[in-house]
């Protein structure tokens, strides 16, 4: 690339950057740095407000989505999150959640940041701007028509992203754009476009504020709600849960004990029975069958507490 070119590509960058809703300069917030710290606290409080309402306008296109990865996963799917920066931290941190959270292998959702773990904690150069690095971590995936892929980026122009969701739907698989400016050009890629517009930015240029939040919120619930479709909650109890250490035991039993009202000695029977698996516990206890016969009938039901309760009356 000569220097001319290099030239014009800047200047084109700074014109895109120019026009987005999340660069935007606030001339009234220039003399924030003069103001007491309890000032600055209230005007970001203030300013992250109005980003639950930014979100709630979007939640049909929020709930479409969640409706289709949950098909595809129902299926034997994944769903990964692809991003840079504070958007690939995001999905990264996501992904890494489920896991514990509802006792998925951590194989099914996948969080995919440009340039590697390395960029978690420092700035990997150029890997944002390349369209090929996600072709490549898309394919390390060997990604498949069954697998959902959710491009995350606050401008809605990251290359990586918008890498991600091209190659994603050239593949088949369920594409999801999520962004906070509207007519994005990752939103226009994929089949479900998402574009959460929480304005200018208390700090010009710092889109890990109410983009960053935002994009916390909409990841929360595009897993959050699709595991609840896949049957990893019973009512709002978390009951795919596994007690791996001592506080988790003890969630374990409390869970239990709200969903079927069971005394102590009684929950710690069923825990025992099912090796800790809570689901299985209250199955025993509800619908007083031995820890096989639970083990089986989720199974058969794909794992929905509910179906596998239903079989036994």
């Amino acid at each position: 690339m000569t220097s001319h070119d290099t030239s014009h590509r800047a200047h084109d960058l700074r014109s895109q950057l120019a026009s987005l809703t999340t660069e935007a300069f606030r001339p009234e917030l220039a003399d924030i740095d003069r103001l007491p710290t309890l000032d600055i606290a209230r005007l970001m409080n203030g300013e992250d407000a109005g980003v639950a309402g930014a979100v709630a306008a979007q939640l049909p296109r929020i709930a479409a989505a969640v409706d289709a990865v949950a098909e595809r996963m129902a299926r034997g799917g994944r769903l990964v999150y692809a991003g840079a920066g504070t958007a690939g931290r995001l999905g990264v941190l996501d992904a890494s959640e489920c896991p514990p959270t509802f006792n998925t292998d951590p194989a099914r959702v996948v969080g995919l940041i440009a340039g590697g773990p390395e960029a978690m904690v420092t700035s990997v150069e150029g890997a944002e701007d390349s369209r090929e690095l996600a072709r490549k971590d898309l394919d390390a995936l060997a990604l498949a028509p069954g697998d959902s892929v959710v491009g995350v980026s606050a401008s809605g122009r990251t290359p990586y992203a918008l890498g991600a969701v091209e190659h994603a739907r050239s593949l088949g698989a369920l594409t999801i754009g999520l962004a906070c400016n509207e007519h994005s050009a990752l939103a226009a890629a994929a089949e479900h476009g998402i574009e959460v517009v929480v304005g200018p930015e208390l700090i010009a240029g710092s889109t890990r504020l109410k983009a960053g939040t935002a994009q916390k919120m909409v990841l929360n619930m595009l897993s959050t709600i699709t595991m609840i479709r896949l049957g990893k909650t019973y009512g709002n109890l978390m009951v795919d849960v596994r007690a791996s250490n001592d506080k988790l035991r003890a969630r374990s039993h409390r869970i239990v004990a709200l969903a079927t009202g069971a005394g102590d000695e009684e929950i710690e029977r069923a825990l025992t029975e099912c090796g800790g698996e809570v689901k299985n516990a209250i199955l025993v206890l509800l619908a007083h069958v031995d820890g096989p016969t639970a083990a089986r009938l989720l199974t058969e039901s794909d794992g929905h507490l509910r179906a596998a309760l239903a079989q036994t009356r």
